[in-house]
């Protein structure tokens, strides 16, 4: 634990550990149950091992990957007894989202770009929590000496405009929004005008998140991106898909249908505070090879925090 607390603070790991205390419960109990007995890890705990990761919402491709890395050391070391069992898969765990570009960060940060702000575009369907997720992130850039701009660009509900000026005036940060019906495209444009002109460090635009038709939803994604570039060349520089760890598989479904409408270069995973069902993050991340880069571990405006992988794997088994 070392390594842990010499980089994280101790309030942030506690309330990683809290939030994920329902799914950590569910894993160690269902773990506990598998081993109980045994001395070695056989054939029989291998099974019931796998029954255990897709239980838990790991994901059917993601948890043989696991077995099949189980496998390997049990034939190299001949031995590994039971009580073993955490900590190889904490390792292999780690390793996998390792070879998804899961990198470790501490804190919330940018690159600087040349001639701009840092563009985020943040996609989702309604409801994940994609709106929160956007007011708490510029909270965080804005703790760390950043200068935000939100930009209102999901123009099809009124709830989400109302809903990010609220954030807005939250934070304290500025906003541009045209109303609702207003064309996503032209908010998009406003909001990096408004934040190149103003030095901003950050610009944070949301969309609008309607999977019922998917080819729609590709075009008017594809016109903002457009946009985007001609106000700030290399335009939007992330685009964050927001996910609700807390319905398991079929955020691995959206995720899967968003990366074919555009081209998702990071995750944010919120609401694992209230479900059982926190092992989507490494299923997700392996299956879609994308960087899962924040997780929602709480409903306060500070409960957003930066993924590590190392802290996550050790909240999940400690």
């Amino acid at each position: 634990m070392g390594l842990f607390n010499k980089i994280f603070s101790k309030e942030k790991k506690e309330k990683l550990d809290s939030g994920l205390e329902k799914t950590k419960e569910s894993f160690l109990s269902k773990l506990t149950r598998t081993v109980v007995g045994k001395s070695t890890v056989d054939a029989e705990v291998l099974d019931d091992l796998e029954e255990v990761l897709i239980t838990s919402d790991v994901g059917v491709e993601t948890t043989l990957k696991i077995i099949d890395r189980i496998e390997n050391r049990v034939s190299k070391d001949k031995y590994i007894g039971t009580d073993e069992l955490n900590t190889i898969l904490k390792e292999e765990i780690a390793g996998l989202l390792e070879e998804n570009n899961t990198t470790d960060a501490v804190e919330f940060t940018v690159p600087v770009q040349e001639n701009g702000p840092h563009v985020i575009m943040v996609v989702g369907v309604n409801g994940v929590g994609k709106t929160t997720t956007i007011g708490k992130l510029s909270n965080q850039f804005k703790k760390a000496g950043k200068s935000v701009v939100l930009g209102a660009a999901d123009t099809f509900r009124a709830a989400a405009v109302d809903q990010l000026i609220i954030w807005s005036e939250r934070v304290g940060v500025p906003i541009v929004q045209q109303g609702m019906n207003a064309d996503p495209a032209s908010v998009a444009f406003d909001t990096l005008q408004s934040a190149k002109a103003n030095n901003a460090d950050v610009a944070i635009i949301d969309t609008a998140g309607r999977l019922h038709n998917k080819v729609n939803l590709m075009n008017e994604l594809t016109k903002i991106k457009n946009v985007m570039g001609k106000v700030v060349p290399g335009a939007p520089h992330e685009i964050l898909l927001v996910l609700d760890g807390s319905t398991g598989q079929n955020a691995f479904e959206q995720a899967k249908q968003f990366s074919l409408a555009t081209e998702i270069n990071a995750l944010a995973i919120t609401k694992l505070d209230g479900t059982a069902k926190g092992g989507v993050v490494i299923g997700i991340s392996d299956q879609m090879k994308i960087p899962v880069k924040y997780i929602g571990v709480g409903e306060g405006i500070d409960d957003l925090q930066v993924f590590n992988k190392t802290e996550f794997v050790d909240s999940l088994f400690s």
